[in-house]
């Protein structure tokens, strides 16, 4: 397994612009939950501290894609190092109003700001992209060591952020991931070997890249998904503490990364067959499926117990979403353009990015009307309609892999659609 990992670290540069890529995305998994445990704390309620959240997610949802469409035209360092400015601007004015109890409405305004977080997660996926452009397996394995790395960024952000929130200070989540990004981003932005030139075509690209049919039907997709994800962090806060150990919420959270992690590395070293559409299907269908024992155990199950319950079931929940992320990443690549890749790769975060905001709050809002437990009815909805979505659109997906290159052929290996 291990080999095939080793191959794609000896060109010169990658593990550099891999490691500052995962500094800097450790603010992508501890701002949104950082946000919903300070405000929480600060103004006891859910409700008030997921809206806030899915208002960064909503902007970062606008914003992001348009940054990443600079950042094609323009190159990486001449874009990443201000929007990172602008959001730790935007970050500071939040944390200053949570502080000072300033009106809500404060709250509101700087969480949009820090929606021009930049997407290093795209940029550092678009260096392996150029680097590997002819060489299919490794570009596979690339990808899902990348996917690997955002889970991890999920195990351990969510951890140091509610517990430095509920052991230290309320702000003190947000704050350190303002402190990984820009450190992050400046180291980042100095592995100038590595970054890609920008396209020929990029100065002068056409029609936005979301009007590709196949890429709509991903990002629907993973508005499902990210509903699942936002929801499901702030149910688990809020049914750890209801349980009195709210603290216990990150390890749990943890479980359901680790899942993931080792669901990667795995996937990360197998030879594929048959369609990537119908594997992104089955992904999609697996995470829907996943979300009935945690809703099972978590309304017949309570104390130590239940956590346990739901950390068992949100561990195997997990397995899911590596393999169903790289599949998707591997998608858009074979889909959308060369010169619009981060663009494109952008749009299926923002898809997730809108998701999220839309799963805290709808998360907090019967949080707060029904109670925790009764919470996790809205990530199994909206794992159901995640698959309703995917199996739309599969048509979409195969023809617009056709229109890319061959079509895929059943039964054989299949080598990334290239």
């Amino acid at each position: 397994m291990l080999s095939s990992y080793r191959q794609i670290f000896a060109a010169p540069g990658t593990l550099a612009f891999s490691s500052t890529g995962f500094i800097s995305r450790l603010p992508i998994s501890m701002t949104g939950i950082g946000i919903v445990t300070m405000l929480s704390e600060l103004r006891g309620s859910f409700g008030v501290a997921g809206l806030v959240s899915a208002t960064m997610a909503v902007a970062a949802a606008i914003l992001g894609p348009q940054v990443s469409r600079l950042v094609d035209r323009h190159g990486q360092r001449r874009i990443v190092l201000p929007a990172m400015v602008i959001t730790m601007a935007a970050a500071v004015g939040l944390l200053l109003c949570a502080r000072l109890k300033a009106p809500d409405w404060t709250l509101f305004l700087f969480a949009a700001g820090m929606g021009v977080m930049p997407s290093t997660g795209a940029m550092v996926r678009a260096r392996w992209a150029y680097l590997f452009r002819d060489e299919a397996p490794k570009l596979h394995t690339a990808y899902s060591f990348e996917a690997v790395v955002d889970e991890v960024c999920f195990i351990v952000g969510p951890i140091l952020s509610v517990m430095l929130a509920t052991a230290v200070f309320p702000e003190a989540g947000v704050l350190l991931a303002g402190v990984f990004l820009t450190v992050g981003v400046l180291l980042f932005a100095a592995q100038r070997s590595t970054e890609p030139p920008v396209h020929p075509a990029a100065r002068h690209a056409g029609s936005p890249v979301i009007l590709n049919r196949g890429l709509q039907v991903l990002i629907l997709t993973f508005v499902a998904t990210g509903a699942i994800f936002g929801s499901v962090e702030v149910v688990t806060v809020a049914y750890a503490k209801a349980q009195g150990h709210t603290a216990v919420s990150s390890w749990i959270l943890a479980l359901w990364a680790l899942g993931s992690c080792l669901a990667g590395m795995v996937f990360g070293t197998l030879k594929l067959t048959g369609s990537m559409a119908g594997r992104f299907l089955g992904g999609v269908a697996f995470m829907a499926v996943s979300m009935v024992p945690l809703l099972v155990v978590a309304e017949s199950v309570s104390g130590i117990a239940g956590l346990a319950a739901v950390g068992g079931a949100l561990l195997i929940a997990g397995i899911a979403i590596s393999p169903t992320l790289i599949t998707a990443m591997a998608l858009v690549e074979r889909l959308v353009p060369a010169a619009q890749l981060t663009e494109g790769m952008t749009w299926t975060t923002t898809g997730l990015a809108l998701g999220v905001a839309t799963g805290s709050s709808v998360g907090g809002w019967v949080i707060d009307g029904a109670g925790a437990a009764a919470a996790y009815w809205v990530p199994l909805t909206a794992g159901v309609f995640g698959v309703l979505a995917a199996l739309a659109g599969l048509g979409r997906l195969r023809a617009g892999l056709a229109e890319g290159g061959a079509a895929e052929p059943a039964g054989q290996t299949v080598d990334l659609e290239r």
